[in-house]
């Protein structure tokens, strides 16, 4: 199982220093629906590697969480005025 200073480093990968290659795609990933959640987190974090870097579509991709009260139609604007 990983500990969650490992899971603490996997979100802080840069995923342009990551081979593509090297990453799981999500399209080929199968999580059995009969196993327990914890069970199935378990299989998901085995299956990818980096829960937070994979490939979508033969895209890079990579998830990260933030801690904060913003609605996403709020975090959208923010984004958009700060590019105008």
């Amino acid at each position: 199982m990983l500990t969650a200073e490992t899971l603490n480093e996997m979100s802080q990968v840069n995923i342009a220093e990551i081979d593509p290659q090297t990453l799981a795609n999500a399209e080929e990933i199968s999580i059995d629906t009969e196993l327990s959640q914890a069970e199935k987190i378990e299989q998901y974090l085995e299956r990818t590697g980096n829960p937070y870097c994979f490939l979508s579509c033969s895209m890079p991709v990579r998830i990260r969480f933030v801690r904060e009260d913003k609605t996403l139609n709020q975090a959208l604007f923010d984004y958009f005025s700060r590019l105008g």
